[in-house]
């Protein structure tokens, strides 16, 4: 668990609460769920809480934590950021390994020693927790005074359509708001910053020296990496890139994420006005991690100013040719039902109270009238009086990166009113443990499988996009069964486990693939876990339990596979229909819907002869698939 240093003078100067003595500040900091730790040598006290909350990771964060909870802040607050007059150029030859960038200016700051550690300690916290010990993200913290950018004509900006006739035909600045800032003709959209450029590229680990922090001596990045004690501390970080990571301005190199800064650009108490880079392997991660940074330096009076960031055409990644401003500073939203508050909290509340414990979580919500509740349809009432569901759309800020479901709100909900201040009851009746009502499914469904012949496997959740689809001969986006959208892994173990199945068939028909050494028939089935990408759900995810059978036999048929599903569907008292359909894994006019109750839920039929050659399967192979929760009553 990440453990904070919290001088608590500051915290105090930053709440505007002079009178709370330091065992004050202990028990309401507990309140949010800092427990304290200890002390420092110099006086500090240390306090532990869950790393789901970076935006703590500082006594700014904890301050504006303190004061929401105080009732001196509410709802959303959104610092205001200036136009932009810097430009970040990305070019082609940056690392594939590390090709995405952030960055944003700060003008005005007062950085005392208390504020200059405080900043030190907040880089470091976030470089352990989500950067990943700088792997995933690192941050580069420069004095904007000692930097020199180039002067750069705005046609020679990528972006620009006029010179350029087979760039996109547009490239749309995304940061707040997402709106598109170029007053272009014809719709052309390009970066119209002309001010001061630095540039994100490629360099040979011989290449280009600079004086590292904490050093005198001009090194090339690989002497960096053998000289001194960052570099070798995070030399495993790079040791396998072809070029190094490189920032310059138009001096020549000052930076060499992820390891050191040049001592050229160092910040000090004297530093006032600040340039912020960040380098990583993921841009929602460093975008992220740069908006926790300006709402520190913002709580200390200074000015946010934008930064153009420019990606060449041919740069790695997936942002080639793309032009952001950040910092992005937008605000999401995600729903909870009140009913789900007070079920989980065990109390009753008001609508305004609830929105009241929001605002008092720095976060805004509104209330919006549902469908009538079924206990409303059934009652005597007036449509007027009638009790509607009730649903908050709440409004949630860049820094709360932690809040992801629906149950996060809920626990911010709780916060605010304070948990100790909920009375324990007792249930309203005695209960032993059992099995949950899908569980109970799934056993039963597992059960009639394995009466019918079926060996019962459990397969990996996670699998790649030439299993779930290149060999399934499906393509992702498609509304086929497993065409799906996939849940993918940003850094994955392996490149065999790179996203989430959104189907189990690809599972069984490659632990026929394996199998072939076995005697026939091999008759296998499962009931698991698929996943995929769904805006409309809350996490942007959604998830379902699947039900899948394959039969490989030197006659297998579709005859054969539909009479297991028309029993398996008899058994559990389901209707089964299995109108003819199109799906790129099965042989036309041998495959079917699954229609369960009315309801589409899957696919059956024979399986493609170019699926099983490939797998040099030399059986037919029939199979069926379908959403496990069609058989609940």
């Amino acid at each position: 668990m990440p453990v904070v240093d919290i001088d608590t003078d500051e915290l105090r100067r930053l709440t505007g609460h002079d009178e709370k003595d330091d065992d004050q500040l202990k028990a309401d900091l507990f309140g949010l769920g800092l427990e304290f730790e200890g002390e420092t040598e110099g006086g500090e006290l240390q306090f532990e809480f869950a790393p789901d909350r970076l935006d703590r990771l500082s006594v700014e964060g904890v301050a504006r934590s303190l004061r929401y909870q105080y009732g001196d802040d509410r709802g959303v607050y959104i610092p205001e950021v200036n136009d932009s007059d810097w430009t970040i150029q990305v070019e082609d030859s940056v690392p594939e390994e590390r090709p995405y960038v952030t960055g944003a200016v700060v003008r005005g700051v007062d950085l005392d020693e208390a504020a200059l550690d405080s900043l030190i300690q907040l880089q470091e916290k976030l470089h352990a927790t989500m950067g990943r010990g700088r792997a995933k993200g690192a941050i580069g913290i420069h004095d904007l005074t000692m930097l020199k950018g180039e002067r750069i004509e705005e046609n020679a900006l990528v972006g620009n359509t006029q010179d350029e006739p087979d760039a996109p035909a547009e490239l749309t600045p995304v940061g707040r708001g997402g709106a598109n800032r170029s007053d272009a003709p014809g719709g052309e959209t390009h970066s119209d910053a002309t001010g001061p450029t630095i540039t994100y590229r490629g360099v040979d680990p011989e290449g280009d020296t600079f004086v590292p922090l904490d050093s005198d001596k001009e090194l090339s990045p690989a002497g960096v990496l053998a000289e001194h004690p960052t570099g070798e501390k995070y030399a495993d970080v790079v040791a396998e890139y072809e070029r190094y990571p490189a920032i310059y301005d138009e001096l020549g190199l000052f930076s060499f994420p992820p390891v050191i800064n040049g001592r050229r650009t160092e910040v000090s108490t004297a530093s006032r006005e600040l340039f912020v880079e960040m380098t990583g392997t993921d841009q929602w991660t460093i975008d992220r991690m740069l908006a926790i940074v300006c709402y520190a330096l913002d709580a200390r009076g200074a000015t946010i100013e934008e930064v153009d960031v420019v990606y060449d055409p041919d740069a790695p990644g997936d942002r080639d040719g793309d032009h952001l401003v950040r910092p992005e500073l937008d605000t999401r939203e995600k729903t909870v039902g009140h009913d789900r508050i007070e079920t989980t909290l065990g109390i009753e509340l008001g609508m305004d109270e609830v929105q009241d414990l929001f605002a008092r979580s720095g976060l805004n919500a509104m209330v919006k009238l549902g469908e009538e509740t079924p206990e409303a349809r059934s009652a005597s009432k007036s449509d007027a009086a009638k009790p509607r569901s009730k649903t908050y759309e709440v409004e949630i800020p860049p820094y709360r990166v932690d809040v992801l479901h629906p149950s996060d709100l809920v626990d911010d909900v709780g916060r605010a009113y304070g948990f100790d201040k909920l009375e324990p009851k007792y249930p309203d009746i005695g209960t032993i443990g059992g099995r949950h009502e899908r569980s109970r499914l799934e056993r039963g469904v597992r059960t009639a499988l394995v009466g019918m012949g079926f060996e019962d496997l459990l397969n990996f959740h996670l699998s790649s996009p030439a299993e779930n689809y290149d060999r399934m001969a499906v393509e992702e986006g498609t509304d086929v069964l497993g065409g799906e959208e996939a849940v993918n892994v940003t850094s994955a173990y392996s490149e065999d486990y790179t996203m989430l199945r959104t189907w189990a068939l690809p599972s069984l028909l490659h632990v026929l693939e394996n199998n072939t050494h076995r005697r026939y028939p091999q008759e296998l089935s499962e009931v698991g876990f698929t996943a995929h990408r769904d805006e409309s759900a809350n996490t942007g995810v959604s998830e379902h339990q699947t039900v899948a059978g394959a039969i490989a036999r030197t006659d297998a048929t579709y005859e054969d596979i539909k009479g297991r599903l028309q029993a398996l569907a008899t058994e559990f008292d389901v209707s089964l229909e299995t109108p003819a359909t199109e799906h790129p894994s099965f042989i036309d006019g041998r495959v079917a819907d699954v229609v369960i109750d009315g309801e589409s839920a899957g696919v059956l039929g024979e399986v493609h002869p170019r699926l099983l050659v490939e797998r040099e399967l030399e059986v037919p192979v029939s199979a069926f698939e379908f959403r496990l929760d069609v058989l609940r009553d």
